[in-house]
This record gives structure tokens, C-alpha cells and sequence, in this order.
């Protein structure tokens, strides 16, 4: 089942909302056949699955959300076409970088023995995903997005982070995630 199949499947029978979405500030299209929609409907998707892995934790336990995690690691990053540069916003050396499912998987769901600082960051009750692109750039089989992605928690708090995504379009014409970059914003106060 396609990712943006599955993460709407999963939203419908789960009774979510989908993602906000806002189209970007800026959009630089070089050529290629990836268009603004595909990119933004992937983030969509993306956001999507988060508020469903962490309703599936709260609704089925740690096994469901696992195998649900999986399957989007599966569909949604291109692990399967090499090395993806994730580098998740609270991952610490020498553990930063998740440049296998292995690792992403552990990211969002924790409960591996070989991360085992990882708690599980689509475990933490997210409600609703609201991404807010500064720019989007296509050239060619790859689109590059920068922006903000707010996320709401179960006692009405919001974490905003600073995310860059690259996407490379694979041979069945589905965009892939092969570059995940998340960070806290900065603040002079640090």
C-alpha cells in the first residue's frame, strides 16, 4: 500500500484530523516532473503519520505502533535506495544521525536496546502536525523544502522545530525521504 494510501487509511479509521499544510513562501522549480503538490502532499502525509503512530501507541500499546512506525519508515523514507541523512531533533552522539531504518525506527518509537536513549518521539500523544514551508526547490528526480513544523500535544502545547526535507522521486514515481534534518529553533537565550 503507497504511503499517502496508508497514512489516510490509518487518519480515517482512527477518527484524526489530517496536517495543516501552507504552501511555501517561495517555490523554485529548475524542471522535473516533481510537482508542488507531490511535495506538499508528503509532508502532509508525513504529519499524518506522526498523529497516527502516537494514537496507535495510546490505543493498541507499543507493538502496533511499531509495526505502524515500520511501515512508514518503509514507504515514506528511501532507506531502500541507500543511506538517508536523518538527523532527528533530539538525538545525541553518537547517535545523532539515523542513516538506517534501524535507527529511525528507534527514533520514533524507542524501546531498542541499541538506542536506548531514545524514548519514542511519535509516542508523546501529538494531536496535529502544522507545517509551514519558507521555500521549496525541484530540480530534476529531487525537491529540497526548509521550514517549521508545529506540533500539538494532548494538553494543548505546541513544539515547534526547524525541518529540512529532501525528496528524491523513485522509479515507481512516489517521492521518497532522503534527507531529514529537525532542530530547535535558536534562541539568544541558550
Amino acid at each position: 500500500m503507497k504511503f499517502k494510501t496508508l497514512i489516510t487509511a490509518m487518519a480515517l479509521g482512527l477518527g484524526l484530523g489530517t496536517a495543516g499544510l501552507a504552501s511555501a513562501a517561495q517555490v523554485t522549480h529548475l524542471g522535473g516532473d516533481i510537482t508542488e503538490e507531490q511535495v506538499l502532499a508528503a509532508q502532509q502525509a508525513w504529519g499524518d503519520a506522526l498523529v497516527a503512530i502516537s494514537s496507535t501507541y495510546e490505543a493498541e500499546g507499543i507493538d502496533a505502533a511499531r509495526e505502524l512506525a515500520q511501515e512508514v519508515i518503509d514507504s515514506a523514507y528511501g532507506y531502500d535506495m541507500g543511506a538517508v541523512l536523518f538527523k532527528p531533533t533530539l538525538a545525541a552522539a553518537p547517535q545523532t544521525f539515523r542513516t538506517t531504518p534501524e535507527g529511525a525506527l528507534a527514533y520514533f518509537v524507542g524501546h531498542s536496546d541499541e538506542y536506548s536513549e531514545d524514548s519514542g518521539f511519535a509516542l508523546k500523544g501529538w494531536q496535529e502536525v502544522t507545517i509551514e514551508n519558507a521555500a521549496i526547490l525541484i530540480s530534476g528526480d529531487v525537491a529540497l523544502t526548509m521550514g517549521n513544523v508545529s506540533i500539538l500535544d494532548a494538553e494543548g502545547n505546541t513544539t515547534t522545530v526547524d525541518k529540512t526535507w529532501g525528496y528524491h522521486l523513485d522509479d515507481e514515481g512516489e517521492l521518497r525521504i532522503v534527507l531529514h534534518h529537525s532542530s530547535l529553533p535558536f534562541s539568544a537565550e541558550q
